[in-house]
């Protein structure tokens, strides 16, 4: 699989360095004092210094769960799903939705987890029972 880039917008550079740096354990790339680049689980996340940040829609209805749309991510093995759970956890970050499975016993069986970073950014890590079920239907 190719790597994906995402820019989105954060409040500040300070408290985005701390959430995705000393929390998630991203290693930062090039930056300024407007963004700042991380290396995302192997993808690319820039994140870039706003005042105008839309309103989340809670329209996500998946598996009888409402997810904040737009929302990013990524899908981990479930040993790094289980560490950084852990991290989240022991930093107090609230889960928009608690980790819990999803698709118990069916194909795409998954553990999956929602939080927000410092700026409100909704963020949801996954770890499917079977890989090769991610794109399954």
């Amino acid at each position: 699989m190719r790597a994906f880039h995402y820019a989105f917008m954060v409040k500040d550079i300070d408290s985005t360095r701390k959430f995705y740096i000393d929390i998630l354990g991203c290693e930062e790339g090039r930056s300024t004092e407007n963004w700042v680049d991380f290396n995302f689980f192997g993808n690319q996340l820039s994140a870039h210094i706003s005042n105008n940040f839309p309103a989340l829609d809670y329209c996500g209805k998946v598996d009888g769960i409402s997810v904040p749309i737009p929302h990013f991510g990524c899908v981990l093995d479930l040993e790094e799903f289980r560490i950084i759970q852990h991290k989240l956890e022991i930093e107090n970050i609230e889960f928009v939705v608690k980790p819990q499975k999803r698709y118990e016993g069916k194909v795409g069986e998954q553990l999956t987890m929602f939080v927000f970073d410092y700026s409100g950014n909704p963020l949801e890590f996954k770890a499917f029972t079977d890989n090769n079920e991610i794109f399954s239907v």
